[in-house]
């Protein structure tokens, strides 16, 4: 007879830590029913629930630079942590400063969709602020050792990252507000993040890496821009200048749509000048999520969340994420093919 014993008391909150992890992975928000844990709260803090954007950035980066001959793995994992905790301090910083000039308040979507760190009482201003600057601290000590490896261009790549980063929402230029926030992430989740790496991991940069970051950058700038569509009714009457508001809604949902189609012709003009191998293409089938996204792009926003809709009032930010979650996953399982098979 099988001895079937209950489980301890110690693995039941184990298995509990991790479900309440998973569910603030999946929602940006605490797990429903029960007490945050540090982890939790850590996670809740500084929105980890995007990170996977930069994962995919950095696995990208990987990929292209784990065949080549003069590949460092050392240098390559200091250089993946350093993104995700330059993605981590980017996004404490953005609180920080949205909440410091005004921005932020109990009625602005930032504290509709999940809590606000300061706003819901997680954390004072200065707790914020000293959180930023250790995970700041923690990543220049990486930016040091990078550079006594590989010299000034990695340097460059990670100033040019922290002030994109820090202009986007700190004072004076505070990018977002002036039409400039969504270049700013193309530019940081597409060429910084990417060519940064593959430097740092190999040691030279060349040009086929540049065009290979481009097509995830676009997607990185589509899930932005359907945020700003989202929060336009908001931005526009207090003088944020976000691009969609710029260019008016019925616009700004063309070119989301534009950015997302873009994604699948740069990744076959990428392969077409063999800058991506060819499985690369397998992430063409994503396009069984932008037929449905773009048919949400297409029509009146819901006025009511669906039911267990985890980040409302944010919605075109939502489809436009589900579909870089796909596109993304496909083209690093591409990817992982061409280096597992050595296929160029």
């Amino acid at each position: 007879m099988t001895d079937v014993r209950p489980p301890s008391a110690e693995g039941a909150a184990v298995q509990g830590r991790l479900s309440a992890w998973q569910e603030v992975l999946r929602t940006t928000n605490p797990p429903s029913g029960r007490p945050l844990d540090p982890v939790s709260r850590w996670l809740v803090l500084t929105r980890a629930a995007v990170l996977p954007m930069t994962l995919v950035a950095g696995a990208v980066a990987t990929l292209l630079a784990v065949r080549r001959p003069d590949f460092r793995p050392g240098l390559l994992v200091l250089a993946f942590v350093g993104l995700i905790l330059a993605h981590t301090a980017n996004n404490l910083m953005n609180d920080l400063f949205d909440v410091e000039v005004g921005l932020d308040t109990s009625t602005y979507p930032r504290a509709l969709y999940a809590p606000h760190p300061v706003l819901s009482g997680m954390i004072s201003k200065k707790g914020l602020a000293a959180g930023a600057l250790l995970v700041n601290v923690v990543d220049l000590g990486i930016l040091v050792v990078l550079a006594v490896y590989r010299g000034w261009p990695v340097v460059a790549f990670a100033l040019a990252g922290f002030a994109l980063s820090f202009a986007y929402t700190a004072p004076p230029l505070r990018l977002k507000k002036r039409g400039l926030g969504e270049p700013d992430v193309f530019l940081v989740w597409g060429p910084l993040m990417t060519c940064g790496t593959y430097y740092a991991a190999v040691g030279h940069l060349p040009w086929e890496i540049w065009a290979a970051s481009v097509p995830y950058g676009l997607l990185c700038t589509a899930v932005l821009m359907g945020k700003h569509i989202d929060k336009a009714p908001y931005d526009a009457p207090v003088g944020i200048r976000t691009l969609p508001v710029i260019l008016g809604e019925a616009r700004a949902r063309t070119a989301t749509k534009g950015l997302m189609a873009a994604f699948y012709v740069t990744v076959i003009a990428c392969v077409a000048v063999r800058a991506l191998p060819w499985p690369a293409l397998i992430s063409l089938f994503a396009v069984t999520k932008l037929v449905p996204s773009w048919k949400a792009l297409s029509q009146p926003r819901p006025q009511e969340p669906p039911p267990n809709f985890p980040v409302w009032p944010l919605w075109f930010a939502a489809v436009a994420f589900v579909h870089t979650r796909r596109a993304g996953s496909l083209l690093v399982l591409g990817l992982i093919i061409a280096a597992v098979a050595n296929i160029r």
